[in-house]
């Protein structure tokens, strides 16, 4: 069943992304809120993500190391478009691994080569309460864990939010709401505050609690500089070889983004900074030495052609 789920999703968005795409993107785009001088907005995203230079040590054994990294990839589709109301479905993916940078024995074998996988989807609806009111709500499902060969014992995620969001001006916004998470038995509820607020045509904050919060400065009509802090939490779902368990993890990372809008339709994003641990559940025996440190990503975006 649980196999089946995660193929329909995949097949679902690749369906959708090919007969649905043309001609509706644009429009939903301009239901969305926002500010002048934003970010622009992401049809198709691929990023690589990498934080060398981790340290772990297991039970009776010398300190080894590893590198944390991951590819992601997300495209936004268009259902439902009318003038107060838009759907949109986000299939996404990703792989990550702990790669071992070391010799002899990795305990943390289960973790690397690629096993770690999330296959998801988002299911985002804006309506449009009034001129300046929007009641913007997403649900994202998703299956994460060692799927490369225990697939069918991974359980299904969930996670709801739900934000009423206020244009006070062309140059403020302001939200709140709550967030709710089912992640492998464990229930979390969370308020959500938003406030995006220009101070000039070339700088502004963009503040999304429990999220993330980023200073934004406009070099020109297509170089955003961010400076920003980002919350970054992951859980996989891992079939053991003695036992199942959770891998979790829950990071802070702190730094300068670039973004560039290199075409009308396609940009790049570096990022480049310090990633703090928060809290790592590693496996076994295993415990973290050096949890934290610096770390990079590399993005490359699709604007829709469509208007």
């Amino acid at each position: 069943m649980v196999v089946y789920l995660r193929r329909q999703l995949v097949l679902t968005g690749a369906l959708l992304l090919v007969f649905l795409s043309c001609g509706n993107i644009a429009f939903c785009q301009k239901v969305k809120p926002g500010l002048p001088g934003m970010a622009p907005s992401k049809w198709i995203t691929v990023k690589n993500t990498q934080a060398p230079g981790r340290i772990y040590q297991s039970f009776g054994n010398p300190s080894k190391r590893y590198k944390q990294e991951d590819v992601f990839f997300k495209a936004w589709i268009p259902v439902i478009y009318k003038d107060n109301f838009a759907v949109m479905l986000g299939p996404q993916y990703r792989t990550e691994q702990l790669e071992f940078r070391d010799t002899g024995e990795n305990p943390l074998e289960a973790l690397n080569n690629w096993n770690l996988r999330s296959f998801g989807m988002d299911i985002r609806s804006y309506v449009k309460v009034d001129s300046a009111a929007f009641l913007c709500v997403n649900f994202n499902l998703n299956q994460s864990g060692n799927l490369y060969n225990h697939h069918e014992n991974v359980p299904i995620n969930f996670t709801f939010s739900s934000v009423f969001l206020r244009k006070k001006s062309l140059n403020k916004e302001i939200g709140f709401g709550f967030m709710a998470n089912r992640s492998f038995g464990r229930v979390t509820v969370l308020p959500v505050f938003m406030l995006n607020y220009n101070f000039s045509q070339k700088t502004g904050i963009e503040i999304s609690l429990p999220h993330k919060i980023a200073w934004r400065h406009n070099l020109s009509p297509t170089d955003i500089l961010y400076i920003k802090s980002e919350i970054m939490s992951r859980a996989y779902w891992i079939n053991g070889t003695n036992a199942d368990y959770a891998f979790r993890r829950t990071e802070l990372d702190m730094g300068v983004t670039y973004n560039k809008q290199i075409t009308k339709f396609f940009g790049a994003e570096v990022f480049g900074g310090y990633r703090t641990n928060i809290n790592t559940r590693l496996p076994g025996e295993c415990t973290g030495v050096r949890t934290s440190g610096i770390v990079f990503s590399f993005e490359v975006y699709f604007r829709s052609p469509f208007k």
